[in-house]
């Protein structure tokens, strides 16, 4: 397997298929708006290909926010075709080794919430525990879809800490990528406990 990081405003074939694809609409960010961010903020936004040349197909995609005092592991998508072949293992197996110097956190959707895809949200939750993260018991619901967050490391993780971090991605991008008013509106009202920048 073979990795490298994307650079600002970087194009590469097949990336934005993959994300759109991999996300619910709810979670994603415009494409290309996150491609921006690449040069915006401190985001390690890392390619993985299943060989060592970039002429090979794409396995993934990881984006890493290493904000104040976490490791936020914010996306993380494996191709459907390379899906259950080992390639998520060694992807996570190499990010948990690059974020070894602080806690490493992670939101996904609670396992926990009757929903259509519960038994895939058990599966990642399993996996991610396998891999030695653990509950924080920290939730918080977006647009009806309750997330968790989970932890590697020997920190504790508080709504105060969940809050802290979403205020540092505030900065960057929640109000300016809202295209109207009532957008804006919505977005005070969902996070007015989060404090500004």
């Amino acid at each position: 397997m073979y990795f490298r990081k994307l650079k600002a405003n970087e194009h590469i074939e097949g990336l934005q298929e993959l994300y759109e694809e991999a996300f619910p609409k709810e979670e994603q960010i415009p494409y290309d708006r996150l491609i921006q961010l690449v040069g915006e903020m401190s985001l390690d936004f890392v390619v993985y290909y299943q060989d060592a040349c970039e002429q090979s197909e794409i396995l993934g995609f990881t984006i890493v926010f290493p904000a104040k005092n976490f490791d936020w592991f914010w996306y993380f998508a494996v191709r459907k075709d390379f899906r259950g072949k080992g390639f998520g293992q060694q992807i996570l197996t190499q990010l948990i080794r690059e974020y070894s110097t602080k806690s490493l956190i992670l939101d996904m959707e609670s396992p926990t919430q009757i929903c259509e895809n519960q038994e895939q949200r058990k599966r990642r939750h399993r996996f991610y525990l396998r891999n030695g993260f653990r509950d924080t018991n920290v939730y918080k619901t977006f647009d009806s879809i309750t997330y968790t967050i989970l932890i590697k490391g020997e920190k504790t993780f508080t709504m105060k800490d969940y809050d802290d971090v979403l205020s540092e991605l505030k900065c960057f991008w929640w109000r300016k990528d809202l295209e109207n008013e009532t957008e804006k509106v919505e977005l005070i009202k969902k996070y007015d406990d989060v404090q500004t920048c």
